[in-house]
């Protein structure tokens, strides 16, 4: 194989062109995958979608010689080698059904699916027929979450006790300003909802960090009951746009993650995650990461007579990334294409992408039925 002829479907979306095609595929084809012996192979993406115009304007902006709104020709044309899919969730399994049973290398964006029931079937589809197939873990990947790895792999935190997660930020509804994110996004007829969106992300930091989720207790709100749509349009907002869980990991471990839509910042980075042990602490964003051992840590006394004179975040040391820090998106789909070249399962797979499927699902039913709910293993 000398080219990787990649179907890209949903590229004239926010996502899909600026991480996906922008920002990996693009400096990939200009550079060309450079295999694990050293061999260079060529990238050639096709652009996929519904709106012509659209496509075609992509395609005449980075030369891209290849692009259709015919699905099913793709996916069925043998000199396809990859088919990439950020559709919105509801197009997802059936494109990606057909791609995998086409002999299709698949990647996808997540959720995989709108039901957990869904997920594991494509997950057993494709464990079944031997296809090479990935799901975005993008997190995972970024400077700020790699160096927290680190620290957890060269036992810095001791006995890792919690995680505390925050993520969000203000959405407007879009009567007097333009919402930043479309509107779908607030409708549950359309996959929308943060709990389903969120917390798939949720499920494999979790996983990648510290372990397996065994329980989740949660609950999902509407804080913004009206919204504005594109057209200007009031609608009634019926998913939720804030999630608070308490995830119960392998271990013992605890982690709290707040997740909304209905939240201004105020800290340093729009998602930040801290993990505590007996040893150390330390707080990660999307790049940076800070940490404080148990000898550097200091014994403040609360007093709420006087002001306090700590300066507590200058208490905190940088850590190094001592690698080079490169795209995020770019890293895994450079990891996944080597994977598909070779023949070989890729670590973040469909299933893991199941099990965010059903982490979502068992967070909203929690929600709904106001329990702590655990966590089944899934068997395929």
């Amino acid at each position: 194989m000398t080219t990787l002829r990649i179907a890209m479907n949903g590229v004239t979306g926010r996502m899909g062109y600026r991480q996906h095609l922008l920002r990996s595929i693009m400096p990939l084809r200009d550079t060309g995958l450079v295999l694990d012996d050293g061999t260079r192979v060529d990238v050639e993406p096709i652009l996929v979608g519904r709106n012509a115009d659209k496509l075609a304007e992509l395609a005449a902006a980075h030369d891209i010689e290849h692009w259709t709104t015919d699905v099913a020709s793709v996916i069925a044309d043998p000199t396809v080698d990859v088919y990439f899919d950020s559709q919105v969730t509801s197009r997802r399994v059936e494109a990606l059904t057909a791609a995998i049973k086409a002999g299709k290398h698949v990647y996808t964006e997540k959720p995989t699916a709108e039901t957990f029931s869904e997920a594991v079937e494509l997950a057993r589809m494709a464990e079944n027929s031997g296809v090479v197939a990935g799901v975005v873990h993008d997190k995972l990947y970024l400077p700020g979450l790699v160096k927290l790895r680190r620290l957890v792999d060269e036992g810095f935190f001791g006995r890792i006790l919690s995680l505390r997660g925050e993520f969000g930020y203000w959405v407007f509804e879009g009567d007097g300003q333009p919402a930043q994110r479309p509107s779908w996004n607030y409708r549950t007829k359309d996959g929308g909802g943060i709990t389903v969106d969120m917390f798939c992300h949720w499920n494999y930091v979790m996983e990648g960090l510290l372990g397996s989720v065994r329980a989740v207790t949660a609950r999902s709100v509407t804080h913004i009951p009206t919204r504005w749509d594109e057209a200007g349009e009031p609608y009634t907002a019926t998913a939720d746009d804030a999630a608070y869980g308490i995830f119960e990991i392998e271990g013992g471990i605890i982690a709290q993650i707040n997740s909304s839509w209905a939240v201004r910042v105020y800290r340093d980075e729009l998602v930040e995650f801290q993990i505590d042990g007996t040893h150390g602490s330390a707080v990660a964003g999307l790049r940076r990461c800070v940490a404080q051992q148990r000898s550097h840590t200091p014994k403040p006394v609360w007093n709420p007579d006087i002001p306090a004179t700590e300066k507590f975040r200058d208490q905190w040391l940088e850590v190094p990334a001592n690698a080079e820090e490169d795209n995020g998106f770019k890293l895994q789909w450079e990891e996944f294409l080597r994977d598909a070249v070779a023949g070989r399962q890729h670590r973040f797979g469909l299933l893991s992408a199941a099990r965010g499927v059903q982490l979502a699902e068992l967070g909203l039913r929690s929600s709904a039925e106001g329990r702590r709910i655990e966590v089944p293993k899934i068997v395929l």
